[in-house]
């Protein structure tokens, strides 16, 4: 074999590796979070629980539901908890092959990616659940019993949270843009008016049909375009200080 081969399985295994130490990481969490599966569910449910009429309840329509929804919910929280560790092993994988100075930008973009979509799934549970299923409630016909079944409204909060996440990502997806020479910060403030249209258009896609609900997803998109295009201005253009890496700082590394 020769050395590009036995690089190349090197590089196999040393994934192979990381990946199994992060799974074993999420499944230690998840097994530490089993006992308390319901209780996951039910705070995760409360948003819901909060608006529904008085009796009201949620409903489970699959026999295995009741046991199947709150161990998602509980290796979901596990998976989140164990996130930064799984970060950790990514980047212990690409960081060696990286100059100095792409190891400057990207641990910052990978730190406030993670925080930003911890964000907006919060923005989410705390501020856009009470909201939708208020409007729900009032909206209600009479004689008609407003209940959802659990593995419905499972589906419901991962997607929005989803959603939510990748929507606080814009400043981190305008940073990188400008830093690869996409597109320039002129062109950027230009787009502002069909962004601020492009904002409201998603928010009434993916939010009820009052104002109130589009104004909580559209003006944090705004806001966070125009953080973007602000914190750009510090990475459009390289430092002469930046060079490429010396030899011995590309060498692999293990931890």
């Amino acid at each position: 074999m020769n050395a590009p081969e036995e690089s190349f399985m090197s590089h196999l295994i040393e994934l192979r590796d990381r990946l199994i130490r992060a799974l074993l990481a999420i499944l230690i969490v998840f097994l530490c979070l089993f006992p308390w599966a319901k209780e996951l569910y039910a705070l995760l449910a409360q948003p819901l629980l909060a608006s529904l009429p008085k009796g009201g309840q949620m409903i489970a329509t699959d026999v295995v539901g009741v046991f199947l929804v709150p161990m998602k919910v509980a290796l979901m929280v596990a998976f989140l908890i164990a996130l930064p560790y799984v970060l950790y092993q990514a980047w212990a994988f690409v960081a060696p092959g990286l100059y100095a100075h792409e190891k400057r930008l990207a641990l910052p973009l990978v730190a406030a990616s993670v925080f930003l979509f911890f964000v907006g799934m919060a923005f989410a549970y705390l501020l856009v659940f009470p909201t939708v299923f208020g409007f729900m409630a009032k909206i209600a016909p009479d004689g008609v019993a407003w209940m959802t079944d659990i593995e419905k409204y499972l589906s419901f909060v991962m997607s929005t949270f989803i959603a939510f996440g990748i929507t606080f990502e814009v400043p981190v997806v305008v940073i990188v843009l400008v830093k690869m020479g996409v597109v320039e910060i002129k062109t950027l403030k230009e787009w502002r008016p069909y962004v601020i249209v492009g904002a409201f258009v998603i928010g009434a896609i993916f939010t009820p049909p009052d104002v109130v609900s589009q104004l909580l997803l559209a003006v944090p998109l705004c806001l966070l375009f125009e953080l973007g295009v602000f914190l750009a201005r510090f990475v459009s253009q390289p430092r002469t200080s930046e060079l490429p890496a010396l030899p011995g700082e590309s060498e692999r590394t293990t931890d």
